[in-house]
């Protein structure tokens, strides 16, 4: 371009230094220096070799200068100038030019600000908001980006979000949506849960894909290390990973359950997990009840509890955490925090085994089953005998002598005498064969079976060895009583099951004698003072039944925190589950609760929040946690229309509070298609000329 002889003149020429090839300053087929003869048009630019030499205005040459100087730094870090890169640069300098400031913020540093390296790709802010932007989030606990869509805002988050998950500055990744374009409709939705939710999340998924190794996300989503969850499904508190916690299969070490694993609620259902947190290591406490249960967690675990008061004044259950209620857990020196029960037995699936499950508590309780003989039992019940021969196919109940009875294999014609007996075959699969008084113990198949054939089984080791027990001006407990520390501790497990509290003590074998013949006794016995839920019926055998229900039955089990006492230091886990009341079942059938530190947290789409998740979802904030929320107030879509966006009404609650920034995006940040910005601006003057 030429120059009219009024205009004053300047030049300027630089050269570029030999190790950059031209190439790479002027792009391919001279495609960056298009852009710039574009941006500055009565500005004659001209290479030769090396050689740029600019001659026209003498302020557009002085940003042409520095144009290619800022442009010189960029490649000198290795990272490419592109069209888009050079249009930014551009706009920065005459933005400084005109006084809008840049707080000395130049073209190279925000090019060359790298957040994260992935396969090649590197992520790093386009434009100076965007900069400050990243800034913010490394300088202030909570960041608002606000603005256009397009602008970079959740995606530049998450960028910052792995950054320090590979830098171990956070445990764990909580990307979170209000999935609210189907309200609270969910359920009617066709599909499991996470196909619910997965559309409104699906955006958050594609962007990590953008940053991780697409292997490791599902290895990492796994173990809880990056969560992907609507708003709505956020909790946390920690365990030591090996602590046990209920499943429908059993226990399970806390540190083994993955995401959609389901544990049990407190109300003897399954109920999915629904993010497992690693919270690393911990100072840890043991939490024990008045019947000896006991658990290990974090001082910041959850507990629901009441108290004497809330219940007299029928207050609801509070959550407290471990360290609020040490050193106060005594009222007038009775016990002061309750913890609840289940409200019904654990609900198993349904096993398959070998014998009628009350039969076995019979012959667990009273019964020979050595081997070394035909299977026997002994009871002065003859109600019993009729009983255990009536559970048992092809087996007949002999009576032998006084109380002993010999079980026999009923023969039929044709039969050979090899053929097992069928109690002997039952007692060998289920590894019991061979047992002794001391040695027995109940199979897992009964064990973590349903409902029914766990209560049949109890019930027989009650009406066997076990018995009601009168206390004046007390409800009746039961009582059971064996010599066999594995049986000891699979009836505690059986009643805890139910529902009910089972309390152990030791008689000594040492100085007491047995009987008439006064023969010392060979072996301890362990004592269970039992208190079942009402309409759990403990006994079948009649005169036991009718004298527990004569004395009022067993009253209701009830559960008190002790003591909590310091127990070292251990790696811990923390698991959200989707019980609506967060309880789980740990250790000893212990309920406790779940919830969130450590974590970079991101919630997107926060224009769809109403004011009251606002303020849920910022007062969750954890101990050394950063959240970034993102949105667009232009685009709400609360349901019904109405509803106030919380995004919006935060901006007046918080814009002056320490350590909280808000960062404000505009259509010169979006770094989509050029039409997108082009697009937002029009609507920007629509609206302002309908609201004018």
């Amino acid at each position: 371009m030429t120059q009219t002889p009024s205009e004053p003149q300047a030049s300027a020429q630089f050269t570029v230094p030999a190790k950059h090839p031209m190439v790479t300053v002027l792009g391919s087929g001279d495609s960056l220096l298009r852009v710039i003869e574009k941006a500055f048009p009565a500005t004659d630019i001209h290479v030769r070799g090396n050689d740029v030499s600019a001659v026209g205005d003498a302020e557009e040459v002085a940003l042409i200068q520095r144009l290619f100087d800022e442009m010189m730094l960029v490649l000198r870090t290795g990272q490419p100038m592109t069209e888009d890169a050079v249009e930014r640069s551009i706009a920065m300098l005459r933005a400084a030019e005109n006084g809008e400031g840049t707080e000395g913020e130049t073209p190279a540093e925000v090019l060359t600000q790298n957040i994260l390296s992935n396969r090649g790709r590197t992520i790093r802010p386009k434009t100076l908001n965007q900069k400050r932007y990243v800034d913010a989030i490394d300088q202030h606990t909570i960041v608002f980006g606000i603005g256009p869509a397009g602008t970079g805002k959740t995606y530049l988050a998450m960028a910052k979000a792995v950054q320090a998950l590979q830098a171990k500055q956070v445990n764990r990744i909580i990307l979170t949506r209000p999935a609210v374009e189907a309200g609270e409709r969910l359920g009617f939705l066709p599909g499991t849960l996470y196909e619910k939710i997965d559309p409104y999340l699906r955006p958050l998924y594609d962007a990590l894909h953008d940053m991780l190794d697409p292997d490791s996300i599902p290895r990492l989503m796994a173990a809880g290390t990056i969560e992907v969850a609507p708003l709505a499904y956020m909790r946390g508190r920690s365990q030591p990973i090996f602590t046990n916690v209920l499943t429908p299969d059993g226990w399970r070490p806390i540190g083994d359950l993955q995401v959609g694993d389901l544990v049990i609620g407190s109300n003897g259902e399954p109920t999915p997990v629904l993010g497992v947190y690693p919270q690393g290591e911990r100072d840890i406490y043991r939490v024990t009840a008045q019947d000896g249960s006991w658990t290990l967690c974090c001082g910041e675990h959850l507990w629901t509890v009441r108290t004497a008061s809330d219940k007299r004044r029928d207050k609801p259950w509070r959550v407290l955490e471990t360290q609020e209620m040490i050193g106060n857990l005594r009222a007038a020196h009775a016990r002061r925090y309750e913890l609840p029960m289940l409200t019904a037995p654990v609900s198993f699936p349904e096993r398959a085994v070998p014998m009628d499950p009350y039969a076995l508590g019979l012959l667990l309780g009273d019964g020979c089953i050595t081997g070394s003989t035909t299977p026997s039992f002994s009871s002065e019940d003859p109600e019993l005998a009729e009983a255990l021969e009536a559970a048992l196919e092809g087996v007949q109940v002999r009576l032998k002598s006084g109380p002993d009875y010999v079980l026999n294999r009923i023969k039929a014609p044709g039969d050979v005498v090899t053929i097992e007996n069928p109690v002997t075959r039952s007692l060998r699969a289920l590894d019991l064969l061979g047992s002794r008084s001391h040695t027995k113990f109940v199979p897992d198949d009964y064990l973590y079976n349903t409902a029914d054939v766990r209560l049949a089984l109890l019930q027989g080791l009650l009406d066997s060895d076990g018995g009601p027990v009168v206390q004046a001006d007390r409800t009746c407990r039961i009582q059971y009583t064996t010599t066999s520390i594995l049986l000891r501790d699979d009836v505690v497990s059986l009643v805890q099951s139910l529902g009910g509290v089972a309390y152990t003590r030791r008689r000594m074998a040492e100085g007491r004698r047995q009987g008439s013949a006064r023969a010392a006794h060979r072996h301890d016995a362990h004592i269970i003072d039992i208190r079942l839920p009402e309409g759990i019926e403990p006994f079948r055998l009649g005169r036991k039944r009718d004298k527990y229900h004569a004395e009022g039955g067993g009253g209701r089990p009830m559960r008190f925190i002790d003591s909590i006492e310091p127990a070292g230091r251990e790696e811990t886990v923390c698991i959200q589950v989707a019980a609506e009341d967060s309880l789980y079942v740990t250790q000893d059938y212990l309920l406790t609760h779940n919830t969130l530190n450590d974590a970079f947290i991101i919630l997107d789409e926060a224009q769809n929040t109403s004011p009251e998740q606002m303020k849920m979802f910022l007062t969750r904030l954890g101990f050394d946690s950063k959240i970034v929320i993102t949105g667009d107030i232009t685009q709400i879509d609360l349901p019904g229309g109405g509803g106030k966006s919380g995004l919006r009404q935060v901006q007046e609650i918080l814009e002056n509070v320490d350590d909280v920034h808000f960062s404000r995006l505009t259509s010169q940040d979006v770094v989509r298609h050029k039409l997108v910005g082009r697009i937002v601006d029009a609507y920007e003057k629509y609206d302002s000329r309908n609201s004018g």
